[in-house]
């Protein structure tokens, strides 16, 4: 049985909405454009449990038995012409001397690779969701290379987003000796404590491997469209309660000015339109560290229907995995929207051996440029999601900070 994290948890007495963004100063934000940041969902584009599909189909729906032992549906090993291409604009792109903050497909142009990206896009925003690079040469190119090259890789799946308060859009998973207890203030990304079942506040997450732990650090990932139809067929009850708007995530401090410190929301959605597609936004951790505002009655504590759906989410994932291991030099690509994703605890080498080092970026895609139509204000911004703090400026640091 999986471990479970979840004990206690919430409801919100209001919510808070931004408006669409307007001009920002390119100063701060060299590309033009400024990540929107974490927002409730629009109470009147919520749709009830009833409105829910009991069944979904399709390519979004896929099982680990289907790729286990079939590599070639999902790993893609970059050849010598891609390497090239990769290495000679990005070489390019560091002689110019553009900050990366500034990087975009106009600054970092791949006429032979962008065909391959253009289709890998589409599949995972609307296919299965994943996809694993095999062959980035980061030992030989080193971090500053490899994040310019990787950068520009991104720039055609989505917009990079800022990751946290301090406006990180390259981000590092790495542990940097912060106490994983400690889980109101701590973003367990920068421990080596495991990380539960969740999605990224983007549409896309990337993780490229700069060096591996001594062991665990492992990868798995489960389409929560199939986690959807296995609660539907042994456990309605549970999804019911997952599509409910009656959950809370915490911001963990990182709210603007006139913010609530917490958000609430659904774990499952549908999107708006016709033939609405179903979208998962969860990550237990942010449920958890809500305990010093129940504590004090700011808002309740979970209901015993909220407990029990928690841990069975958990555990269907957890059954229905498909578990890969990141080599150096791999890159894996996915969605937020229908894939959910987690990692085992892990244990560094000693010193002086580098410690496991991912580098990260949140992608956004917004829905009139193919992504999915959220129920969110900011659904048509091109950097929706994300972590933004007021007029925190991005910044690309080039290891763990």
């Amino acid at each position: 049985m999986a471990p479970s994290l979840l004990e206690t948890q919430s409801q919100t007495p209001r919510s808070f909405t931004s408006p669409a963004q307007g001009p920002v100063d390119r100063k701060i934000f060299p590309d033009g454009i400024k990540t929107s940041g974490q927002h409730p969902p629009l109470i009147d584009d919520i749709r009830p449990y009833s409105e829910f599909p009991t069944e979904i189909s399709g390519e979004t729906v896929w099982k680990a038995e289907d790729y286990i032992n079939n590599p070639e549906r999902w790993v893609h090993v970059f050849n010598e012409v891609e390497i090239s291409e990769l290495s000679a604009v990005a070489d390019r792109f560091i002689a110019d001397g553009t900050p990366l903050t500034g990087i975009s497909q106009s600054n970092f142009h791949l006429p032979n690779l962008s065909k391959l990206l253009s289709s890998i896009r589409t599949e995972t925003l609307n296919g299965k969701g994943f996809i694993l690079f095999k062959g980035f040469p980061v030992e030989k190119w080193g971090n500053h290379k490899s994040a310019v090259a990787y950068m520009g890789l991104g720039t055609y799946l989505g917009y990079f987003v800022s990751q946290n308060g301090r406006g990180h859009v390259l981000g590092h998973v790495k542990d940097v000796g912060d106490d994983p207890t400690q889980i109101d203030r701590v973003r367990i990304y920068r421990t080596t404590a495991r990380q539960f079942f969740h999605a990224d506040d983007s549409d896309i997450v990337g993780l490229l491997c700069i060096a591996r732990a001594q062991e665990g650090g492992e990868s798995d990932i489960v389409s929560s469209h199939h986690v959807w139809n296995n609660l539907q067929k042994e456990r309605p009850d549970v999804a019911e309660t997952l599509a409910k708007p009656i959950w809370h995530i915490d911001r963990k401090g990182e709210e603007s000015e006139g913010e609530e410190p917490y958000i609430k929301t659904s774990v499952f959605f549908l999107e708006r339109g016709p033939n609405p597609r179903v979208y998962s936004k969860w990550d237990p951790y942010y449920v958890k560290s809500l305990g010093r505002f129940m504590d004090k009655g700011i808002i309740p504590q979970l209901s015993p229907e909220q407990v029990e759906a928690a841990k069975v989410l958990e555990e269907t994932c957890h059954k229905l995995r498909l578990h890969m291991i990141l080599e150096v030099g791999d890159i894996q690509f996915l969605s937020n929207e229908h894939v959910l994703h987690a990692r085992t605890a892990y244990k560094d080498f000693a010193p002086p051996a580098p410690r496991r080092h991912l580098m990260r970026l949140w992608l956004a895609t917004p829905e009139n440029e193919g992504g999915w139509k959220l129920p969110f204000h900011d659904s048509t911004e091109k950097k929706r999601g994300g972590i933004q703090v007021n007029d925190q400026p991005p910044v690309a640091p080039l290891d763990a900070e």
